[in-house]
């Protein structure tokens, strides 16, 4: 004979009245699902632009499916986001008062941080002028101005 073990936690039924939400499209009288009332579609969409779940939004099988056509519709026609990013601020593990245990930080980290990773020096070349490349040879340049320059004085 199998030995029953004795539940744990809390029985399901507390007699507690579980109350079914309301749909927005029923309390609002909503008929028709269009992918262009972008103010209705924003109340079914989570701060992540993800599509809220029936359980969540109270929705029945069909409105729930007009729901996800006319989202992905506005979002096709770029009036809602695909998503939207949220910034988490990353900190340290430690302690606040700025007590780092790891130690100093490196300043260099290697060749992907722009460092030559042969025994080659890198050094910019320094220059007092602007130059912009133009495509047309100076020096040809300079000759054909003389040359404009001693045709009109002949004439």
């Amino acid at each position: 004979m199998a030995k029953t073990q004795p539940r744990r936690g809390k029985p399901k039924d507390q007699g507690r009245k579980v109350r079914k939400k309301v749909s927005i499209l029923d309390s609002e009288g909503v008929e028709y699902v269009d992918w262009k009332d972008v103010n209705l579609l924003r109340r079914f969409v989570s701060d992540r632009a993800k599509i809220r779940a029936r359980r969540v939004s109270g929705n029945d099988t069909q409105q729930q499916r007009e729901i996800a056509r006319a989202i992905k519709n506005a979002r096709e026609m770029a009036l809602i986001p695909y998503t939207s990013r949220v910034t988490t601020q990353r900190g340290r593990r430690g302690d606040r008062d700025g007590d780092d245990r790891r130690g100093p930080r490196r300043e260099s980290r290697g060749p992907e941080s722009g460092e030559r990773s042969s025994g080659e020096e890198f050094t910019p070349v320094e220059s007092d002028e602007t130059s912009v490349d133009t495509g047309v040879d100076e020096a040809a340049a300079v000759v054909t101005t003389d040359q404009d320059a001693g045709a009109e004085e002949t004439s």
